[in-house]
């Protein structure tokens, strides 16, 4: 079939208008020359490719015979799976008696500036004819070096362009365990979708969110544009973030885990051992030797959080004590607290 114009989109063939529309800016905004100033000549042969891919499958003439004929089929080679010629496609009649179709790729200046809105400001780009779009012509760039494109918002389009709604919010609760060790969790959303004729109908999904070993409360997961399609307006995203529920034993502290033991004098004097399980299930036996006065901190390498980055490294336990001092002594322990500690 020769060039894949739905690989390029990156859409199925049952892609519908609002799939390629959306698919198209997007690919369009990384890949005009203009925001990519480091790499141009490369941008401009994707913004160009990006531009036919989406003339001919937005077209439903083109697209037919692109479906039946492939690439050939456009050029002319084969005839048409019907009569009529829409705007940029002729049939003409070859010296055979065949009818044959060929077409006549529009300007990708012309389809960015009907996608986003705005005249073209960046130069012609298909050479004579304003067509062409896999010709050699180099972008104009009517405004120099100014990067136009400090003027879109975070949706990439202009004000007076097709706007995208703000992103959607919502918290997802995690134990710490689950933080630990890593899960899955399965988000049903309820949303708005468009057809072709703007007629829209609810549908629900499932959202898949693979919390890996570490994460921490604040990270964001982003679905795009899976919020209410609206017309004239891009779908919102929905930004899923990562919320800790406290914990009865543990508390987070970046990558290490906190625990507080509460101790009697005696023990703090005489020596304790601590026993913990830990968030995976293991049990800890942690002899204390020392003395443990109130701002000791027994200090457990790699017990602690997974690191997000390399889960195979962990921070570390540190363990905390609330010593129990007696409010009252007798007599009789005065005399043996002299005697300890005279000795």
């Amino acid at each position: 079939m020769g060039v894949d114009y739905y690989k390029i989109l990156g859409v199925d063939k049952s892609a519908k208008d609002d799939d390629l529309k959306k698919a198209y800016r997007k690919l369009a905004m990384k890949w005009h020359p203009d925001k990519n100033p480091n790499n141009k000549k490369q941008a401009e042969a994707k913004f160009k490719e990006i531009s036919e891919a989406y003339d001919v499958l937005s077209d439903s003439q083109k697209r037919a015979v692109y479906d039946q004929y492939g690439e050939e089929g456009l050029k002319g080679q084969v005839p048409p799976p019907g009569a009529g010629g829409p705007d940029g496609a002729t049939f003409f009649q070859g010296g055979n008696g065949t009818t044959t179709f060929r077409f006549n790729p529009r300007n990708a200046d012309d389809i960015f500036a009907e996608m986003f809105g705005f005249s073209t400001p960046f130069g012609g780009m298909g050479g004579a004819g304003g067509g062409g779009m896999r010709g050699g012509s180099k972008f104009g760039g009517m405004f120099g070096g100014e990067d136009i494109f400090a003027s879109f918002g975070d949706s990439g389009a202009m004000h007076h362009g097709p706007r995208k709604a703000p992103p959607i919010e919502n918290k997802v609760p995690c134990s710490l365990e689950e933080l630990y060790k890593g899960v899955t969790k399965r988000m049903k959303i309820s949303r708005e979708i468009a057809d072709a004729s703007g007629k829209t109908m609810s549908v629900e999904e499932i959202l898949t969110i693979n919390v890996k070993p570490g994460w921490k409360k604040g990270t964001k997961i982003t679905f795009e544009e899976k919020g209410n399609e609206q017309p004239n307006i891009i779908p919102a995203d929905l930004v899923f973030i990562i919320d800790e529920k406290p914990h009865s034993v543990f508390k987070r502290d970046g990558n290490d885990l906190v625990v507080t033991q509460k101790v009697s004098l005696v023990e703090a004097l005489t020596g304790y051992t601590v026993r913990l399980t830990t968030l995976d299930g293991r049990n800890l036996t942690i002899p204390i030797t020392n003395v443990i006065h109130p701002n000791y901190e027994e200090v457990v390498p790699r017990e602690g959080m997974p690191i997000a980055k390399d889960p195979s490294m962990k921070g570390n336990l540190r363990i905390k004590f609330d010593v129990k001092f007696p409010t009252k002594v007798t007599p009789e322990q005065k005399s043996g607290l002299k005697r300890l500690f005279a000795g």
